[in-house]
């Protein structure tokens, strides 16, 4: 709506307005950045939203401040630009977290035709001109709907998304109370000033949650393996570094699918794959409390208690025993704790060297690492 010039409304409406149009700056700088890193064609889509926005909210600050017979002309335009900014923010919403379809396609296209048609309807006249502002004034409710029966079950952040329709739509029913009614209060001036700028909030919000998903996801993806999700060999390694430097009494445990390649050649590579999902899994289970676990390559799955709590004896026996009774293969297992001026390369070794042991001795079994000198006793043992 244009605005009184003069009055402290028109001075509200323009602050109003520079405060819109800086949190819509701030988006489309959000926007730009993740466009150029990601390619992402949501972003593109926002940053043209809040281009006509920052349009109409510039228009809006010229009209508080200036005769309202300067507004009147252009009033019809803001509203178009306005409307077609929401379809757009709607669009570019449901594209941050699904890709655009023939179903998507059809019913966008189809919002965007029902926007011109009164615009067809003065280059065509029928059925005379005064329904049209009555039109666009009703027209958003398609885009309403639209986002509550298409986008909203397809997206994350529903109740934010939710709540921003319904500002919007008590924003609508605001401005028709004041357009078609008069008199009206001063609060519904008022709320139809401040209202905008709530809504955008709820738009930053979204926009600001979703980026920070994406970038979790991105990083996530880099420190983990793709097949598993156990944490990669690369992350991993940087993680016992890091204990090992500060001095963490951390023990490592090494384990080895038996028999993977023959799983491999006799069942394919899907159920291989599978039973390699399932023994990691397994792992994750059973130290995500106290340390962290990861794959180093093939059927190698390794795992670092932190937790000087926790014993690696009854952990790695655990990993073994589940592993035996909930999957189709056994593991040979082997463990090493970490002592004085061993480095995390000799640590992660010795607990292979363990593992080995296992592997050459039967299988299906844990192995301590012994040192040169304990293991020579336990050979003239016997132990």
């Amino acid at each position: 709506m244009p605005y009184v010039s003069g009055s402290s409304t028109a001075i509200q409406a323009g602050i109003a307005s520079a405060c819109n149009l800086y949190i819509i700056l701030i988006m489309t700088l959000m926007c730009l950045i993740m466009f150029s890193k990601q390619r992402k064609k949501a972003y593109l889509s926002m940053v043209t939203a809040f281009l006509f926005i920052m349009t109409y909210e510039s228009l809006n600050i010229h009209f508080a401040f200036s005769p309202a017979k300067d507004s009147a002309g252009a009033f019809g335009w803001t509203t178009y630009l306005q409307t077609f900014s929401l379809l757009l923010l709607n669009l570019s919403v449901y594209q941050l977290y699904r890709r655009m379809n023939k179903a998507s396609y059809t019913i966008f296209a189809i919002l965007i035709l029902l926007l011109l048609v009164p615009l067809i309807a003065d280059i065509i006249p029928f059925g005379g001109t005064g329904w049209q502002e009555l039109y666009l004034d009703l027209y958003p409710l398609g885009i309403l709907y639209t986002g509550v029966a298409f986008i909203l079950p397809r997206i994350g952040q529903r109740v934010k998304y939710l709540t921003g329709i319904c500002i919007y739509l008590v924003d609508m029913a605001l401005g028709m109370l004041a357009h078609y009614a008069n008199p009206h209060g001063p609060w519904v001036d008022t709320a139809l000033i401040w209202m905008p700028l709530l809504y955008y909030t709820i738009v930053f919000l979204i926009l600001f949650e979703r980026i920070v998903e994406l970038m979790q996801s991105i990083y996530r993806s880099s420190i983990t393996d793709g097949l598993t999700n156990l944490y990669n060999r690369r992350f991993f390694t940087k993680q016992l570094n890091r204990y090992v430097e500060q001095g963490v009494k951390v023990s490592m445990i090494f384990c080895d699918i038996d028999n993977f390649k023959k799983l491999n050649d006799t069942q394919g590579h899907h159920r291989a794959d599978l039973v390699l999902k399932q023994v990691a899994a397994i792992i994750d289970e059973e130290v995500s409390d106290v340390g962290l676990s990861g794959r180093f390559g093939g059927e190698e799955l390794v795992a670092l208690v932190v937790d000087k709590r926790a014993k690696a004896a009854q952990i790695a026996e655990r990993i073994r025993a589940r592993v035996a009774e909930e999957s189709i293969v056994t593991i040979s297992v082997g463990y090493s704790s970490l002592r004085k001026n061993v480095t995390a390369e000799e640590l992660v070794s010795q607990a292979d060297q363990a593992m080995y042991r296992s592997k050459t001795t039967g299988k299906n079994k844990v192995s301590p690492y012994h040192t040169p000198s304990a293991k020579k006793e336990a050979e003239v043992t016997g132990t």
